[in-house]
Order: structure tokens, then sequence, then C-alpha cells
């Protein structure tokens, strides 16, 4: 059904592209992302994960007149009341990195001990066929762990060299591999889901002609 359709995936991030493509890729959609289009996205001024990507996604349709999927996501933290949330990509400043994200949430868990280090990503994604879809996709995917003392691991990319998944061994999520991350993740299950969600939707049938009168 998707066969040589497009698709706005409303980021700029090229670490969820890089997650994003295997899924959607194989359905046949032809791919672009905010930086292929030279177009920005929105002010995520909203406070909660679900609005966020809905703005995201509306923007991104308007601006490129393609089906849009937007997506938002981040960590949230038990002891500091779910922060840093949607906030977690500016949770050190406006222009924050990775590593001065990571820095921070250290610094603000310093002396928290383990048992009070839970922790999940969570991940929303909306997908609007165009800018006033009456009838959107939503689908969420949550992966639950810990945060780490110190940093481990030099793979993926956000808080995963200090987001430890539960039942993977300790390992934080920047030490597995790609794969594994992909079919255990936040947005990997967020992801799955949308595919199914895809699959089950079905086209509106064409119109029929009458029946000539007899």
């Amino acid at each position: 059904m998707a066969l040589g359709q497009d698709l706005l995936l409303a980021t700029g991030n090229p670490g969820k592209v890089a997650e994003i493509r295997p899924f959607l890729g194989p359905l046949g959609y032809r791919l672009h992302t905010l930086l292929d289009l030279g177009i920005s996205g929105p002010p995520e001024e909203a406070g909660t994960f679900l609005e966020n990507a809905l703005l995201k996604a509306r923007q991104g349709s308007v601006r490129s007149g393609m089906t849009t999927l937007g997506e938002d996501s981040g960590l949230c933290v038990q002891a500091l009341q779910g922060a840093p949330g949607v906030r977690s990509a500016r949770y050190a400043g406006e222009k924050a990195d990775d590593a001065e994200n990571n820095a921070r949430l250290l610094e603000v868990l310093r002396g928290v001990p383990a048992e009070r280090r839970q922790a999940f990503y969570t991940c929303t994604m909306v997908m609007l066929s165009h800018p006033e879809d009456p009838d959107p996709l939503v689908v969420q995917g949550i992966w639950w762990g810990t945060i780490a003392f110190v940093p481990h691991g030099q793979g993926g990319f956000g808080y995963d060299p200090l987001f430890i998944p539960a039942g993977g061994g300790g390992r934080t999520a920047a030490q597995w591999r790609a794969e594994e991350k992909a079919c255990a993740s936040h947005r990997g299950a967020a992801l799955s889901a949308l595919v199914r969600r895809l699959g089950e939707r079905q086209p509106f049938p064409s119109p029929q002609p009458p029946s000539p009168m007899t």
C-alpha cells in the first residue's frame, strides 16, 4: 500500500533516523527528513510527548505536503519526578549536546542510591496523512531500566551511556548492538506497533458507479 509513497520523518536527529529507517523503509516508503528538505521543526514547547509529536507531524505535513511521522521521546527518572522528560534533549541548556545532558543528569543524581535510580525511556509517534487528518495513528513504546553512576559504552545516542535496561545483563544501552536495541527499545516498540497498525489500516474503497437502471 505504501509502495512509492513519500513519508517525511519530522526529525533532524540522525540517530533517530537510523533507528526508524529499518522499520519503515521495507514497507515501500520513500523516506525524507527535515534536513533533506531544508525545513525546521517547531519549538518543542508542549508539556507532553504526545503534544510535541503531534506538533511535529502537523507542521511537517503543512510544509512538505507529505504524510508525516512526528516523534517525541525522552528519559524519565523516578527520583526526579519524571525529569528530564520532555526537556531531555535540552536538560543542560537549549543548545546542550548529549555529553552535557548526561553530565547534568549525573550531577542532579549525585548521592541518589541505586535503588532510587529507576527510569524509563518513552517514545510517542504520531502519523498524519495530511495536516487536518482527523484520525492520526498514535503509538507509544516504553523501555524500563536504571541510571548508572558513570557512563559506559560508545554506541547509541542521548542518555544511552547511562541507561541500564532491565534484563540487559547490567550493560548500558550504549553497549548494546543496534540489532538488540531495535528489538527491545522504546523506539523499537513504538515502531513495531506502528507497522502493525499500518498493516491493519485499510484504504477507503474506490467509489463504485451506480448500477444502470433496468
